[in-house]
C-alpha cells in the first residue's frame, strides 16, 4: 500500500484503521518504528516508567471505552515486566493488545540482545500469541487481534514483532549485508546468500498490503429460553436479589441502557467491580452493606457477570435451596463452584436488558426492599459513629466521608491498595457508570498510576482521584514524573498508616508477629514535589477539608497533587482475611 514506509507503519496504520487513539509504552529500540509511525499518524504516545504501567493503562482505557487498549514494550525484560499486568487484564476480562518487540528473526536463539523464547512466558496469559515472520502479515495480525480481543469473553492478545520486520527494507538489507561481511570464502558467500534470501522472505509482498478496519465483534447473547426461565423464577420470588459485576459493563457504551433496565427490573442489587456507580450515588434499589446476609435470605439470586469465587465464599453465600440464575459470557465462570438452576450463557448486560423488557411483577417485593434498606441505614449510622471517633491523626472513615462530599459530581476513582482502599469501598460512592476502577479478581497492587493514565485518556477533563494505600503507592511513585511531563493532573491520596495493614491485622492476631508489615510515616508528598507535582501533608482532622479543597484547585489548574494522609489505626476492618 502506498504510503507505508516500514513495518512499524504497517502496525500504526492498522491501529489507526481500527480506531485506536493512543498507545501506552516504555520506549525501546526493538519497537521504536511503531512509536514513531503511530505518532506520525496522530495517535498519542503516552510513555511510562515501567512496562507494567503501560499495560495497566491499556487495561483501564479498554474498560472505560469498550474497545481494546494498546501497549507496546521492548523485547525480553520489557515483556517479562508486563506479566502481572497481563494476567490482571486476563482475569478482569479486559480487551487489550500488547505489541512486543523481539530479536531479529535471523538471530533468534543465537544469543542476541534481549532474546528469549517469549511464547511460553506470555501465551498462558493471553487469548492468542501471534509470532510474526513477514512484514506483510503485521497489519492483518493487528486487525485480527483487535477483533479477537473483543470476541466472546474479552481479554488480552499478544503480537510478537521482531525488530527486522519493523524498520525499512533498505536499512534491514544493509544491516544483514554488514552482518554477512565481505569475505570471499565459501562460508562467507553462503552466509550472504542465506541472509539475502531471508530478507527477501521478510519483505515479500509488503507493498501490496491493504489496510482495512477489523470485523465488528458480535455480542454473545443468552438464549430466549434462559431469559424466559429466569423471568419465571423471579416472578415467583418474594425476596429476589441481584449481584452485578464487571463483566456486565463490557459494552461500555450501553451503561446507561443497563442502568435503566436495572431500574425497570425492580430487583434490589449489589454492585461490584466496574459495576460500581452504575445506578449513581443514591438509587433506591442499590444496597451497599451486609451482602452476605442478604444473599442467604434471598429466595432467588441472579449473578450477572459475577462468578462464585472467593468473593462469594465459593458460592456458599447463596443457600443450596435457593434458585440461582447465572448470566455470564464464560461457561467456566457461570458454573464455578455452583451449578446454576438457570444458565444464561451470553452477555450479562444484554441479558438484564432483555429480562427487564418482560415487565416482571414486583409489587410484592416492597417489604423485602425496605428490610434491606433499613439494614443499610443501620450500618451507615454505625459507620458515622466510628467516623466520629477522634484520635491522634486522621480517622480514615471520617476522611472518606469528607472526600465523598468534596469530589466532583463526575469524578473518577482509581483504587490501589488494601486496608485503606477497602475502607473506601464502604464509604466512597462512585458517581456514575464506569467511574470506579479497581484491579478485579486478581487483587493486584500497583495498578494505580497505569489505571489513572488510561482513565485520563478515556475520560479527558474528568476529575481523577487515585486512592493509594501507603504500601501500594510504592509501585506508582515514579509515574508522578509521567503525570507531570505529559499533563495529567491527577489527585493522589496516600493513606499513610505506616504499614501493610490489611496483612498485619490477621498476621499479628494469628502469629503474634508483625514481620514484613511495618513501614514508616514516609514523606510521600516530598517525593511528589521532587518529581514536579504538588505535595500536601495532612496529619490532623482539622486539616482535611482545606487540603481537599487545595488539592482540587491545584488539579483544576493542571498540576498533579499528592496528599500524604497520616491515618489513625482503626478496628473497622478486623477479620478481613481472604483465602
Amino acid at each position: 500500500m502506498a504510503g507505508l514506509s516500514h513495518g512499524g507503519d504497517h502496525v500504526a496504520a492498522a491501529l489507526q484503521a481500527a480506531g485506536a487513539d493512543c498507545l501506552f509504552t516504555l520506549c525501546g529500540g526493538h519497537i521504536a518504528p511503531i512509536l514513531s509511525a503511530a505518532k506520525a499518524r496522530g495517535l498519542r504516545i503516552v510513555d511510562t516508567r515501567d512496562e507494567a504501567t503501560a499495560v495497566f493503562a491499556a487495561d483501564a482505557q479498554a474498560r472505560l471505552t469498550g474497545r481494546p487498549g494498546v501497549a507496546a514494550v521492548t523485547a525480553g525484560p520489557g515483556i517479562s515486566n508486563t506479566i502481572t499486568a497481563l494476567k490482571n487484564a486476563q482475569l478482569a476480562q479486559s480487551p487489550l493488545i500488547l505489541l512486543g518487540g523481539a530479536a531479529p528473526t535471523a538471530l533468534q536463539g543465537r544469543g542476541a540482545l534481549q532474546d528469549i523464547d517469549q511464547r511460553p512466558l506470555v501465551a498462558p496469559h493471553v487469548k492468542r500469541f501471534f509470532k510474526l515472520r513477514r512484514v506483510a502479515d503485521l497489519a492483518g495480525a493487528v486487525r485480527e487481534a483487535w477483533a479477537l480481543a473483543l470476541e466472546g469473553v474479552p481479554g488480552p492478545v499478544f503480537l510478537e514483532c521482531p525488530v527486522d520486520l519493523l524498520y525499512d527494507e533498505a536499512s534491514i538489507r544493509g544491516w544483514y549485508a554488514d552482518a554477512a561481511g565481505k569475505g570471499s570464502g565459501v562460508a562467507d558467500r553462503l552466509m550472504r546468500w542465506y541472509l539475502n534470501r531471508h530478507a527477501s522472505r521478510l519483505f515479500a509482498d509488503h507493498h501490496r498490503v491493504q489496510i482495512s478496519p477489523p470485523a465488528t465483534a458480535l455480542v454473545p447473547q443468552a438464549s430466549e429460553r434462559a431469559v424466559a426461565q429466569a423471568a419465571a423464577r423471579l416472578s415467583r420470588a418474594e425476596r429476589p436479589l441481584m449481584v452485578i459485576g464487571s463483566q456486565a459493563l463490557l459494552r461500555a457504551g450501553q451503561a446507561e441502557a443497563l442502568a435503566d433496565a436495572v431500574s425497570r427490573l425492580g430487583v434490589p442489587v449489589y454492585l461490584s467491580g466496574m459495576a460500581r456507580g452504575l445506578l449513581g450515588r443514591d438509587h433506591p434499589l442499590q444496597r451497599r452493606h451486609a451482602r452476605r446476609n442478604a444473599l442467604r435470605e434471598a429466595d432467588c439470586v441472579l449473578l450477572a457477570g459475577v462468578p462464585c469465587d472467593f468473593r462469594l465464599d465459593y458460592g456458599k453465600h447463596v443457600r443450596r435451596s435457593t434458585p440461582l440464575i447465572a448470566a455470564n459470557r464464560s461457561r467456566q465462570d457461570a458454573t464455578l463452584n455452583r451449578r446454576p438452576d438457570v444458565l444464561a450463557l451470553g452477555d450479562a448486560g444484554d441479558f438484564i436488558e432483555r429480562l427487564a423488557a418482560r415487565d416482571l411483577p414486583h409489587a410484592s417485593w416492597g417489604g423485602w426492599l425496605e428490610q434491606l434498606a433499613e439494614r443499610d441505614r443501620t450500618r451507615e449510622q454505625e459507620i458515622d459513629v466510628q467516623a466520629a471517633r477522634a484520635g491522634e491523626y486522621v480517622n480514615p472513615l471520617a476522611f472518606f466521608r469528607a472526600m465523598d462530599v468534596a469530589a466532583a459530581a463526575d469524578a473518577i476513582f482509581v483504587a490501589d491498595g488494601g486496608d485503606f482502599v477497602s475502607t473506601a469501598s464502604y464509604v466512597l460512592r462512585a458517581r456514575g457508570p464506569l467511574a470506579w476502577l479497581d484491579p478485579g479478581a486478581f487483587g493486584t497492587l500497583g495498578v494505580g498510576a497505569g489505571f489513572a493514565l488510561g482513565a485520563s485518556m478515556a475520560r479527558p477533563g474528568r476529575e481523577l482521584w487515585i486512592v493509594f494505600g501507603d504500601g501500594a503507592c510504592g509501585w506508582s511513585l515514579a509515574e508522578i514524573d509521567s503525570f507531570v511531563r505529559q499533563g495529567f493532573a491527577v489527585i493522589m491520596v496516600v493513606g499513610n498508616d505506616a504499614g501493610w495493614t490489611q496483612i498485619a491485622r490477621e498476621q499479628v492476631k494469628m502469629l503474634k508477629d508483625d514481620v514484613g508489615t511495618v513501614l514508616a510515616r514516609s514523606s510521600y508528598h516530598r517525593v511528589a514535589e521532587g518529581l514536579g507535582a504538588a505535595g500536601l501533608c495532612v496529619q490532623r482532622a482539622d486539616e482535611v477539608q482545606p487540603a481537599l479543597q487545595q488539592a482540587r484547585q491545584l488539579a483544576a489548574g493542571g498540576q498533579p497533587v499528592l496528599l500524604n494522609l497520616w491515618l489513625d489505626k482503626t478496628e473497622f476492618r478486623e477479620g478481613s482475611l481472604s483465602m
